[in-house]
């Protein structure tokens, strides 16, 4: 059995949490099968506060949602539909599961952790949001599912990284959310852009029809 997923310093605690809110902005039911999957299986000793990821029901639910999430995301205008259906429930849940981490053991850092998860999953979702709008102004799909599957790659990676090198996904994470706002900063202005020459070019059509 990996010892390194064994015990959790507090150095990877912290980033756990970190993981757990930012990944789920992208895929929240594949952060909580994986984990309380790693949990079931013995690989990591879950915090108490996210020992209920484990049990056989939570798995069960959160395994078919991801089997859902995972062929939704991947088809063009689906995958708008479905971020937009689960965008309610992403930054809390992000919140919820990062405070899980100390819940059970201090109150302030539970709520520190809160606040940080639910920001990661905000900006994860947003970026994710934007991108994907941008993505669907094209027409063939292997983009879409490009994105979808690198994604998916983003959520293992992160956990594995903030389980193991705790530092290093540290320093990744806060460049990576640099980016992702400077990516959603942009990506916003060029779909209110396109809306608007979409909007000009209907109004301009429908002048010369009257």
């Amino acid at each position: 059995m990996d010892q390194t997923l064994q015990s959790l310093d507090m150095p990877s605690l912290l980033a756990l949490a970190a993981a757990l809110g930012w990944a789920s902005g992208f895929r929240l039911y594949a952060v909580v099968f994986l984990v309380g999957a790693m949990g079931a299986a013995g690989w990591i000793t879950l915090p108490a506060g996210l020992q209920v990821l484990q049990h056989p029901m939570v798995l069960a639910a959160s395994g078919a949602l991801l089997f859902i999430e995972f062929f939704a995301d991947k088809i063009p205008g689906l995958d708008s539909l479905w971020d937009l259906v689960n965008s309610v429930i992403r930054v809390p849940a992000g919140a919820a599961l990062a405070a899980g981490v100390f819940g059970a053991d201090s109150t302030t850092l539970a709520l520190v952790a809160a606040l940080m998860g639910g920001t990661l999953a905000a900006s994860s979702q947003a970026a994710k949001t934007t991108t994907r709008a941008a993505i669907n102004t094209s027409p063939e799909p292997l983009s879409n599912v490009l994105a979808s599957l690198f994604e998916d790659g983003l959520v293992i990676a992160a956990l594995w990284l903030a389980t193991h090198q705790p530092v290093i996904f540290g320093i990744l994470l806060a460049i990576t959310v640099v980016l992702m706002w400077i990516v959603t900063w942009v990506l916003f202005k060029f779909l209110r852009a396109a809306f608007r020459r979409l909007r000009a070019f209907f109004s301009s059509s429908s002048v010369k029809e009257a």
